[in-house]
């Protein structure tokens, strides 16, 4: 290994160092702190017998943390009262929404640990995550959650009681589980809290710091999903971390609407603790673009997807207005990304971020024209907006924070408990993942794979040792399976994923997340790319257009009422897509070119297994879906 880089450089370490022992610490503090404060704030419906209701109205309401404690104080004792006791584990199937939040911190200061379970997942393997955590109990949002679990109890003889969030209106079908509603739940709590008044607290003082505190499972590309190990020390780290590295703040409302079932959005729980700013949650997908101007957020986090369908949405609404619009757009896209490369290039160069004058000029024209529409459909006052969990293309990167809605790269996985390193609104780096978190160390070993420890990093997987033997060193280095380079001042590049290279039988290495955030960069119809070409005589790819943008363009080109699988089908669309392919391999070395692709009769999904909650790529299962098609673009084939 080439010798290790430690960084702690911002913030107050001493934060980091002096951290509580566990979140449900660091919520007793908050609590103590500002109890008035506003903590959190949810929709909820009109009364539709109200006299001026419009069908489906929301509104927004709001918890301090004196009333955010009380509920999850009756959480944890209801939880107690049902013989839930240390380190038992809990299941939590949701949507994101303030009962998850509730419900996960009143599992922690029960001494109980929360199974993460994505909504989405299908009977099978939620059966499989509930048997072999072996959880005793489930929070789970809804009849639909409940009815996986009742289809595989023969598989789950340690649940014993399923909570619910939305009851019906009926005692549901559930075999010999107990179910109540999360409303009787609190109310149970609250019984058991009047004849133990002190029972929370005493669980609570029980906890110790290496205590389980979460299982989250990871989303696996391959193979069933392991079960990753986060102790009650690794949550008060990410808290404290986070408002020492000022990627937080006291001020801040944050709007969340990611997966807490996922390592990424679950982390920012800890944070916002941390700091006590106020947390935003709607995790309804379909909602976002409505609720961004009514929360009016300082800070968002989002995979790199939502911030490419974004752009691809701003392009092709130009681009169908036509004209002089379309021009002005290009221009003012181009002009973003030249200022945002001037002013890095700067700061890096000089510690001083700026561009020259005529540059400058430029740039406040294209404000005033294009890019404070932008900032206005994020709410008007994003001062930073962190993107996680896949890699971001840096021409998407360099083009927001032109444009003033700055996207600050992060990294980290579900064995670091996400937060490793991120970049910060100050010194924003495009193109890397930013410098680490105080307290945690990044080291890249000899053959350029990442390293990295600190307080964050899990203990092990779940009833797997070898695994865990694999990738978690006995200094506590967890080989993260990603390669990378390290600048000299600390911030990390990501290059691809150290079982993603693959070498061409010309025996020359791609990193295919390079070629395929390069395309995402230049073609605004695509949704998702997977170059193939391991062992192969040249790349190609399979691609998955954006539906909500080629179907405008689809009927603007003669196409109008054809399917989306029609539109992919047609030579016209093959010949725009090409277009853009060769714009792409101008960028790229000789061995690196996509020579043939292939459009996809409908975009890669979840709900096919092609992608994971996470929404990165099942590469094998790709191929496999579409391995006809691979095979006949080698068919025949003898390019170099």
């Amino acid at each position: 290994m080439s010798s290790a880089q430690s960084l702690i450089d911002s913030g107050r370490p001493d934060l980091v160092a002096g951290r509580p022992t566990s979140v449900a610490h660091l919520f007793q503090e908050r609590v103590a702190l500002t109890p008035g404060g506003e903590a959190y704030r949810y929709p909820v419906p009109v009364d539709e017998h109200a006299a001026d209701s419009t069908p489906g109205a929301e509104q927004w309401r709001s918890l301090t943390w004196a009333q955010a404690a009380t509920r999850v104080y009756a959480v944890a004792a209801g939880l107690l009262s049902l013989g839930i006791e240390a380190e038992d584990r809990v299941a939590l199937a949701s949507s994101t929404r303030l009962e998850w939040v509730l419900a996960d911190l009143g599992n922690m200061c029960a001494g109980a640990a929360t199974t993460a379970v994505y909504p989405s997942t299908n009977a099978d393997e939620t059966a499989f995550i509930l048997s072999d955590s072996g959880s005793r109990a489930m929070f789970a949002e809804n009849t639909a959650q409940l009815d996986k679990v009742v289809a595989e109890l023969d598989r789950l003889p340690a649940l014993e009681t399923v909570v619910l969030f939305d009851a019906p209106d009926g005692p549901p079908e559930a075999g010999r589980l107990k179910v109540i509603s999360f409303t009787e739940l609190e109310r149970l709590g609250a019984e058991h809290l009047a004849a133990h008044p002190d029972a929370v607290e005493k669980a609570i003082a029980a906890l110790d710091k290496e205590q389980l505190a979460t299982l989250i499972y990871t989303s696996g590309t391959t193979g069933r999903p392991k079960g990753v190990r986060l102790v009650h020390d690794c949550w008060a780290y990410e808290g404290r971390a986070q408002e020492a590295s000022g990627l937080l703040a006291a001020d801040d409302v944050q709007f969340m609407w990611l997966p807490l079932s996922h390592v990424f959005g679950k982390t920012l729980i800890s944070g916002q603790i941390a700091t006590g700013h106020v947390m935003a949650l709607d995790g309804r997908v379909d909602r976002i673009i409505h609720n961004l101007p009514v929360i009016r957020p300082t800070v968002m986090a989002s995979a790199p997807r939502i911030f490419e369908k974004v752009y691809n949405g701003i392009a092709g609404k130009a681009r169908a207005e036509g004209g002089a619009k379309y021009k002005i757009f290009l221009w003012a896209a181009r002009t973003a990304r030249d200022h945002a490369r001037a002013v890095q290039e700067s700061r890096v160069a000089t510690g001083v971020g700026t561009a020259p004058a005529g540059l400058r000029l430029k740039h406040a024209i294209a404000d005033r024209l294009v890019y404070s529409k932008i900032r206005a459909a994020f709410g008007g006052r994003l001062r930073g907006a962190v993107s996680g969990s896949a890699a971001l293309a840096p021409e998407i990167g360099y083009f927001f924070v032109g444009a003033g809605v700055p996207i600050l790269e992060g990294y980290g996985l579900s064995e670091t408990s996400a937060g490793s390193c991120v970049n910060r609104a100050e010194d924003i780096r495009v193109g890397t993942v930013g410098r680490p978190l105080p307290g945690t160390e990044v080291r890249i070993a000899e053959d350029g794979e990442i390293l990295l420890r600190g307080p964050g990093v899990m203990r092990g997987y779940h009833n797997l040792p070898e695994k865990t033997a694999e990738v978690l060193e006995s200094d506590g280095w967890f080989h993260t399976e990603d390669i990378g380079e390290l600048s000299p001042d600390g911030f990390l590049r990501i290059t691809d994923r150290k079982k993603d290279l693959f070498k061409t039988s010309g025996g020359k290495y791609v990193a295919p997340s390079e070629v395929e955030g390069k395309f995402k960069a230049v073609c605004p119809f695509v949704s998702n790319i997977l170059v193939i070409g391991n062992g192969r005589n040249f790349c190609t790819a399979l691609i998955g257009l954006d539906e909500a943008v080629i179907m405008p363009w689809a009927a603007e080109h003669g196409m109008a009422g054809s399917s989306y699988a029609e539109v992919t089908a047609d030579p016209r669309t093959h010949e725009l897509i090409e277009g853009f392919v060769r714009r792409l391999n101008g960028s790229l070395q000789r061995w690196q070119t996509v020579k043939r692709f292939h459009l996809l009769p409908r975009d890669l999904d979840v709900e096919h297994g092609e992608l994971t909650p996470s929404l990165k790529i099942k590469r094998p299962v790709v191929e496999r879906t579409y391995a006809d098609e691979v095979t006949a673009m080698y068919s025949g084939a003898n390019e170099a």
